[in-house]
């Protein structure tokens, strides 16, 4: 009996890439998640291993424009879809951080940082859904991250401030 080997496409921050699934050599296995393929074959390290069940957050990527636990996510079940990474919201070209990214490193929203990728991740998501949410459904869209160094007050301040500066420069 032959083992069959599948190809797939993913794109990944705006850029295509194909991969084997398959049980040999080269490919991706077909139990391989999706945390792993970014991390270890496209070298995207943003989304960190951290609970392995998808539980924490961290490892948070958008899929399709949904939050979605990386960890949980078979890499061969991706095949046609979009991916954004924490390394996909900086400018291309200047690699300069998104505005989102520059309000929590300039209102210090982190401490080790280590989860700080997945909760930016999850705002982007509610963020392309809903660009005016209240406190609640930010509170509601970051409760599938875990911090372990700091409360999520910081980081409810710091996007509701830069809501507020979207809104502003809007008027």
């Amino acid at each position: 009996m032959s083992e069959q080997i599948e190809s797939i496409s993913i794109t990944v921050n705006g850029k295509l890439h194909k991969f084997l699934i398959g049980d040999f050599d080269g490919c991706i296995s077909p139990s391989e998640v999706l945390l792993d393929t970014l991390r270890d074959h496209l070298h995207l390290t943003a989304a960190k291993r951290s609970c392995e069940h998808g539980a924490c957050g961290c490892c948070t990527v958008i899929l399709d424009g949904e939050p979605v636990a990386s960890c949980m996510v078979l890499t061969a079940d991706c095949d046609g879809k979009s991916v954004i990474t924490l390394e996909g919201l900086a400018d291309p070209i200047t690699g300069e951080l998104s505005p989102l990214q520059r309000a929590f490193a300039d209102n210090s929203a982190f401490q080790c940082g280590y989860c700080t990728p997945g909760i930016i991740m999850s705002t982007q998501a509610l963020l392309m859904k809903n660009p005016h949410p209240s406190e609640e459904e930010l509170t509601e869209a970051l409760s599938g991250n875990y911090c372990r160094c700091i409360s999520h007050y910081q980081v409810i301040r710091t996007v509701m401030m830069f809501i507020d500066s979207i809104n502003e420069e809007a008027v």
